[in-house]
């Protein structure tokens, strides 16, 4: 069930993806990551601010939340969400994190050579060393909320 729900939860974000799209997300040519700070990256993850939508990576990565298996797997790997939205078959850690801007957070990605992409890849990899695949990951904190709290609710039937 609770796949179930993460996909239709997915399903409502990418239906807004930017117009960027893939290229959006690809690491520009010559492209070489920088350092990021670890302590920096924290902050940002949990930064609202970063998205259109008063989501923050936090949001949907919680104690573990929403991440697949693969994120265990060393970067460059296949993540579903990037496939299949983005038609993306092997991506970066920093193109995964610039795909969450355009999809979930519904912003513009982060410029390339930006001390907060850096910080948030520094941070993300210290999650990702502490995620089990398999383990049971407490609920994800988004199916609690409804998809889209300015969505137009159903007319109260009641009411006539």
């Amino acid at each position: 069930m609770a796949k179930i729900f993460r996909f239709l939860l997915l399903s409502l974000f990418v239906a807004a993806v930017p117009a960027a799209g893939a290229k959006g997300i690809t690491r520009p040519t010559g492209y070489q990551p920088r350092a990021g700070d670890i302590g920096l990256g924290e902050k940002l993850w949990n930064d609202t601010k970063l998205s259109t939508n008063g989501m923050s990576c936090n949001t949907c990565h919680q104690n573990h939340g929403a991440f697949q298996a693969s994120f265990a797997q060393p970067y460059p790997h296949q993540v579903g969400m990037a496939k299949d939205k983005l038609g993306v078959k092997r991506v970066h850690l920093d193109e995964m994190i610039q795909a969450c801007m355009l999809m979930p957070m519904a912003a513009e990605p982060l410029p390339w050579h930006s001390k907060e992409l850096a910080a948030l890849v520094a941070y993300t990899r210290q999650v990702q060393k502490t995620y089990r695949p398999g383990a049971q990951a407490p609920a994800n904190p988004c199916s609690d909320k409804p998809a889209n709290p300015c969505a137009v609710k159903p007319a109260n039937p009641c009411a006539k």
